[in-house]
């Protein structure tokens, strides 16, 4: 199984770039791991909220295959601790499909066309993030899951 981390708008800021890189460098090191960031739409002012999730859900779609295991990144998903979130993905590599996609829209969440092809949706917190932030924590999430469940030192209870 391949974990794919696909998201609207890139990161700008250096700080964040550079660890981001390096939690998907560690996490490549358990399980296969790649982000795909999809372009910002451009001239959003001049486009309804309704509209811009259009766009972006039709950008997303692209990135996804058929056979996807998708779920959403937003803020009214289901929360896992970090032992639990462990566990789930245990449990996915056994039973997915060849490809975990989670899911981060833009400003506005996510379309329709998007909501239907997801098989779930998770919350990283109650709380709203940049989407910079969200890869972060993400990227460090996957991370400490994977030391979890070899074993190793880097996460305590």
């Amino acid at each position: 199984m391949k974990i794919i981390l696909l998201s609207v708008g890139k990161t700008d800021d250096p700080f964040f770039s550079q660890i981001i890189e390096e939690y998907s460098r560690r996490i490549n090191f358990y399980i296969p791991f790649d982000m795909k960031i999809i372009p910002d739409i451009k001239n959003t002012k001049n486009l309804s909220e309704k509209e811009q999730k259009k766009q972006e859900g039709e950008k997303l779609l692209k990135g996804l295959q058929p056979s996807d295991y998708v779920v959403l990144l937003d803020d009214k998903g289901k929360q896992y601790s970090s032992l639990e979130f462990a566990g789930y993905l245990e449990k996915k590599t056994f039973s997915a499909a060849k490809r975990l996609v989670f899911v981060v829209g833009g400003p506005y969440g996510f379309s329709q066309e998007i909501r239907e092809k997801a098989t779930e949706t998770m919350s990283l917190s109650r709380m709203t993030f940049t989407h910079q932030m969200v890869r972060l924590v993400f990227t460090e999430q996957l991370y400490r899951a994977m030391t979890i469940l070899h074993n190793e030192p880097y996460h305590h209870e």
